[in-house]
C-alpha cells in the first residue's frame, strides 16, 4: 500500500477536484460566447452600416446580382430585401413594404419565436414548423411574380 503524502509530482498536477474543473469549463465557455457574440454584433453592425451608406436601388452599385432572379427571371422569397434594410434605416416604411413585406414581417416573427422555443428549451425548428416556412415561402414568391401584383422590389434607374 503506498503512502497518499509520497505521491510523484505527475500525480499531483494531474487531478484537480471536480469543482475547481467545472468551474474552468464554465469560464471558458462564458468567454467563448461572449467573443462570439462581440464579433456576430460587430459583423452585423458593419453589414447594416454598408447597406445604410450604399443604396441598394441603385443598380450600379456593388451589391451582388440575385442568382435565382438571374436563373428564372423571377423575385426570389427575398429579392429587395437589402432595399428593405437600406428604407428601414432611412425612416421609410412605406418604401421598406414595397421591396418585400413578406422580408419585413416574416423575419421578426421567426426570430422571435425561435428565441421563444430556445428560452422554453424546445426544438427550434419542428419538421411541421419547417415545413410550414416552405409552403409561405413558395406561396409569396408564386404571388409577388403574378402579373400586376403591386408590391414590387423598386430599382431606380441611375
Amino acid at each position: 500500500m503506498t503512502n497518499p503524502s509520497r505521491r510523484s509530482a505527475g500525480e499531483l498536477g494531474s487531478h484537480q477536484p471536480p469543482s475547481v474543473a467545472g468551474e474552468c469549463s464554465e469560464h471558458r465557455s462564458h468567454h467563448g460566447r461572449r467573443y462570439t457574440a462581440i464579433g456576430s454584433g460587430l459583423v452585423l453592425a458593419g453589414a447594416l452600416g454598408y447597406i445604410g451608406l450604399v443604396d441598394p436601388h441603385n443598380p450600379n452599385s456593388v451589391y451582388p446580382l440575385c442568382p435565382f432572379k438571374l436563373l428564372t427571371g423571377w423575385n426570389c422569397p427575398f429579392c429587395g430585401g437589402l432595399r428593405m434594410v437600406h428604407d428601414l434605416l432611412h425612416g421609410h416604411l412605406g418604401a421598406s413594404i414595397n421591396d418585400n413585406i413578406f422580408a419585413l414581417i416574416g423575419i421578426p416573427l421567426l426570430a422571435g419565436w425561435i428565441v421563444a422555443r430556445h428560452r422554453q428549451g424546445r426544438s427550434v425548428a419542428p419538421v411541421a414548423a419547417l415545413l410550414a416556412i416552405i409552403f409561405l415561402a413558395i406561396a409569396w414568391t408564386v404571388l409577388r411574380n403574378l402579373p400586376g401584383f403591386p408590391l414590387v422590389p423598386t430599382i431606380l434607374s441611375g
